[in-house]
């Protein structure tokens, strides 16, 4: 088991969710009323940033996402020279099928785009860099997501202990801590737009 921290300032777990679920509110507000031209601005110079990176740039297989309610937008890069996975939900899992430019789409119950179910597999062992969405990430790598656990569950997994993982966040959603929870995973980057870190 990696990454297990004790319960956040000695809290417990009602008093970290209340905490995550008050932070996740005002973050995903202030996310949301970004002009569309900041948005787009600060997505563009946050793929530069991962696009400078060694592990970006020496990575076959990357797993990503499609953004929703004005995640940081990644969708530039997806014509790049790599081969690109999506996730469907599956039951409180995640599995992960290739996309391309051509390939349809169809809306999850959480209005997220996925790939379909026919989409071709894609295994842990294929994986060189997992990109993920947050909420908000802290300078020790730590992620607030949006409380399902999905990627918590997925990086606990030992299969996907040893791929590296990006957190992408905006930089006003680069905080110095976050509540934590001890199943809270950590990841091992964040990019923003003004910065990359690995940890």
């Amino acid at each position: 088991m990696r990454n297990r921290r004790p319960f956040y300032g000695g809290e417990d777990v009602k008093d970290s969710a209340t905490k995550k679920a008050q932070l996740r509110k005002q973050l995903i507000t202030q996310r949301r009323a970004l002009p569309k031209h900041i948005w787009q601005e600060n997505s563009q110079q946050l793929c530069k940033n991962l696009q400078s990176l060694p592990l970006f740039q020496h990575a076959k297989t990357i797993l990503a996402y499609f953004s929703h309610r004005q995640e940081p937008d990644l969708s530039s890069l997806f014509c790049q020279h790599h081969r690109w996975g999506f996730s469907r939900c599956d039951g409180d899992s995640l599995t992960w099928h290739c996309w391309t430019a051509d390939d349809p789409l169809e809306l999850n119950r959480y209005g997220i785009y996925e790939p379909t179910a026919i989409a071709p597999l894609i295994l842990p062992a294929e994986v060189d860099l997992l990109l993920i969405p947050a909420v908000a990430c802290d300078r020790k790598g730590y992620r607030l997501g949006y409380g399902g656990g999905y990627f918590d569950r997925l990086l606990h997994s030992p299969e996907w202990q040893a791929i590296p993982s990006i957190g992408i966040v905006f930089d006003f959603a680069y905080l110095d801590t976050l509540p934590l929870d001890i199943w809270d995973q950590k990841l091992q980057g964040i990019c923003s737009e003004s910065r990359t870190e690995i940890f």
